[in-house]
């Protein structure tokens, strides 16, 4: 936090007079305390428990006996309903028998999944006997306008310290990992920890514009790690099919796509990248419609395409059996096809 704030410290204090840069530190230091503040009781701890069996083998003689373990686990969680729906990470919640969320007051109450969606490794909670008990949903940001270098908030339970908060900004978009089938991480230099997982990041009006997910620190005990988020925008569509129907769809196309180098594009094509149809799998709305192995996908509507990121925000943007146009390079010319979309079978087919 504070190597942010000391170059904007001494830019206030070099061109400003003293007693405004002391109240633009202030003025700084209130605003994020607000922030905090309005947020914190969107916040919770979620906490799993299980019991597993292990058996033990006698060294010299004798039968193996069991003994039963209990096993304990700890995440975070926003709520994004005041109906008890909270959404959190769904590998906090992998192989829990017993489900625990604590709010910001330290009430307890169990919880049970309403649903989970392993290729973006979101879940979603409901609360038990809520009772009377108000909740404060978050509000929701709009990540599909980040821009690099403004600043986020993490916050959540890192080694088990409930209601911990850190300060950073937005690294980098669309980052992909290779963790997950669909990935469009936002990188941020927040500290995220284990425990952090399925807590909200924020902007600076205190909105949700991501679901801390995982860190990477490049296996150096002296690394500060580097904090990645699923964007808000995918995990609250993810969050609104999970609660609506209990499972995730999304359309497909039903080819295999390939990356085509910008460079070997221009050379080869003359066209400035693109996906390549590595196959069209049969019975399907690609096969249907006229979609040829060998073409290039250039657009997608109005969006241009020149990465796989690019084909998955476009696609999965639209509704099951929904008219898509294309336009596709082919036999030296550009053409439109337009393939009406079908729920995907599995999303290994898409990226494979």
């Amino acid at each position: 936090m504070f190597r942010f704030l000391f170059p904007i410290c001494l830019a206030a204090f070099l061109a400003r007079p003293t007693s405004g840069s002391a109240n633009l530190l202030r003025q700084l230091n209130q605003a994020t305390a607000d922030v905090v503040e309005r947020v914190m009781p969107s916040v919770v701890v979620v906490r799993t428990e299980a019991t597993r069996t292990r058996v033990y083998h006698p060294f010299f003689f004798g039968r193996g006996f069991e003994v039963p373990e209990r096993l304990a686990g700890q995440g975070s969680g926003v709520i994004i309903d005041e109906a008890g729906y909270v959404l959190t990470s769904a590998h906090v919640l992998r192989g829990a028998q017993e489900i625990e969320v604590i709010l910001a007051d330290e009430t307890r109450f169990p919880a049970e999944v309403v649903g989970s969606d392993r290729h973006t490794d979101l879940a979603v909670l409901r609360i038990l006997e809520l009772g009377d008990q108000p909740l404060r949903a978050i509000e929701e940001g709009d990540s599909d306008t980040l821009r690099v270098g403004e600043f986020a908030i993490a916050i959540g339970s890192p080694f088990s310290l409930s209601s911990s908060v850190t300060l950073g900004i937005v690294s980098q978009i669309g980052r992909s990992l290779g963790l997950f089938a669909l990935e469009d991480f936002i990188q941020t230099d927040a500290a995220i920890n284990p425990g952090n997982s399925g807590g909200p990041l924020v902007d600076v009006e205190g909105r949700l514009i991501g679901i801390n997910a995982v860190i990477q620190t490049a296996g150096s005990r002296d690394s500060a790690g580097v904090g990645f988020a699923i964007p808000g925008n995918r995990a609250m569509l993810v969050a609104r099919q999970l609660i609506e129907q209990g499972e995730v769809e999304r359309p497909w196309l039903g080819i295999l796509p390939r990356v085509l180098d910008r460079a070997a594009a221009n050379r080869l094509l003359g066209v400035d990248g693109g996906i390549v149809v590595a196959e069209v799998f049969r019975d399907t709305p690609a096969y249907r419609s006229g979609l040829y192995q060998g073409d290039v996908i250039l657009s997608v509507g109005d969006a241009r395409i020149r990465s796989m990121l690019d084909l998955q925000r476009a696609i999965f943007s639209k509704a099951i059996g929904e008219p898509i146009e294309l336009t596709v390079w082919r036999n030296q010319r550009e053409l439109q096809v337009e393939v009406v979309t079908e729920r995907m079978p599995d999303e290994r087919m898409f990226r494979r």
